[in-house]
């Protein structure tokens, strides 16, 4: 390849990664590891609090299967340790630790969701408890001499408690340093986060520095916006479409959008080429209806995370109110995987089928006898699915779908 042609290719894949980005710091650091001509080590670290994800969550993923396209190695860091101290980002109050067991069975669930964007075979994860469980006292105490507390107060989360004499634990102070370690353990060339992100980010920036490797670079993404445009998609307020849920239910959300939201939502989330999409919203602007592009944005979208066909027929199941027991025409197929456990509850397979939020709406269906499995009321609450087996699974009167075990 001559100079010209490496260099356009540098210019290509760099329109690429700005793609909504909101931050990248520093842009000419990226231009020279790029002028490398390696696969970079390119991380994002993600706390196991909530298992299930939202559209919300997958702006940053989606960068990821970016970077991936591009030929880059994606790191997906699962931070055990740290979920066990309680990202404080956001956050009024000290948060609540997690339990072991809660770790490990939300990291089960978070890899079976994020690899229907990204590619496992150029994914790799790794738990930071991997090297933070083998520090020693004196380790993390000189980790702590690296930073200040007054440098720790002036971010913006902690500022506003210390002002408001609001606790702030010591170890809270800890989480922004073990963030930053993770860079230095491994060696990331490019740290993804949310824009809430940025203090940790740079933190990793300052770390690797001290222990004598190339200062990461860091791209932050924008936190989308709800359904009702207005607030974060939150699960809590109720204007979220998560991964998880059924192919009507998807395409139901995403065709209530406001307009206006429409073009955000195709930067953010689709992998169409931002030219065609500029073309889109001229065609709105000259009087198109935006309904017809929000139901080509809901059919890539449900294809992303079931396939071609449910996303074909997605149309038909939005909102339907189905008898219980009976199985209607066009039931949407979902594949459930065992995660690498022999077989999987009913509970869970609920969850992971997208037919109810959580475990607590699992246990509410199953309580009320609202399940159905093939036309029939399910009567042993402790059934379990093991690999190859396919049943139409009913949990209420509006979700439905032929789940399919996989390994």
């Amino acid at each position: 390849m001559g100079f010209k042609e490496f260099m356009a290719s540098i210019d290509e894949a760099l329109a690429i990664i700005k793609r909504g980005v909101d931050e990248l710091i520093p842009e000419d650091a990226l231009i020279e590891k790029l002028k490398e001509g390696r696969p970079l080590r390119i991380k994002a670290g993600f706390d196991p609090t909530a298992p299930d994800l939202h559209l919300g969550h997958t702006v940053l993923i989606n960068k990821l299967r970016q970077f991936q396209d591009l030929g880059h190695e994606v790191i997906f860091l699962i931070g055990d340790f740290t979920g066990m101290i309680g990202d404080p980002t956001g956050k009024s109050a000290t948060r609540p630790p997690l339990t072991e067991d809660q770790v490990r069975e939300n990291a089960v669930s978070y890899k079976e969701q994020v690899f229907r964007i990204l590619d496992p075979s150029k994914t790799t994860v790794v738990f930071n408890s991997e090297w933070m469980s083998k520090m020693t006292a004196a380790d993390m105490i000189r980790l702590a001499g690296q930073y200040t507390v007054a440098r720790m107060l002036e971010r913006d989360d902690f500022d506003k408690r210390y002002r408001a004499e609001q606790a702030i634990a010591i170890h809270e102070f800890l989480y922004p340093l073990v963030q930053g370690y993770d860079s230095v353990a491994l060696r990331a060339d490019v740290e993804l986060g949310g824009t809430d992100q940025k203090f940790n980010l740079l933190m990793g920036r300052i770390l690797q520095r001290h222990y004598g490797q190339d200062p990461q670079v860091i791209l932050t993404m924008p936190i989308l916006e709800g359904l009702d445009g207005v607030q974060k998609m939150s699960k809590s307020l109720g204007n979220y479409v998560g991964v998880s849920d059924a192919p009507g239910t998807m395409y139901t959300k995403l065709l209530s959008i406001p307009d206006q939201l429409l073009w955000r939502y195709f930067e953010l989330l689709s992998f169409r080429p931002l030219a065609e999409v500029e073309e889109f919203r001229r065609r709105v602007e000259q009087g198109g209806n935006p309904q017809d592009f929000k139901r080509l944005l809901a059919q890539e979208i449900i294809t992303r995370f079931h396939d071609e066909d449910a996303a074909a027929s997605a149309h038909r199941s939005a909102g339907n109110v189905v008898a219980l027991g009976a199985i209607p025409e066009n039931v949407p197929e979902v594949a459930v995987s065992l995660g690498g456990q022999e077989n999987l509850p009913i509970s869970a397979v609920l969850r992971l089928a997208g037919l109810v939020k959580n475990g607590a709406a699992a246990r509410d269906v199953l309580g009320r006898g609202a399940v159905y499995i093939d036309g029939q009321q399910l009567e042993d609450a402790d059934r379990r699915f093991s690999v190859g087996e396919e049943a139409v699974i009913q949990a209420g009167k509006k979700k439905i779908a032929r789940v399919l075990i996989t390994e």
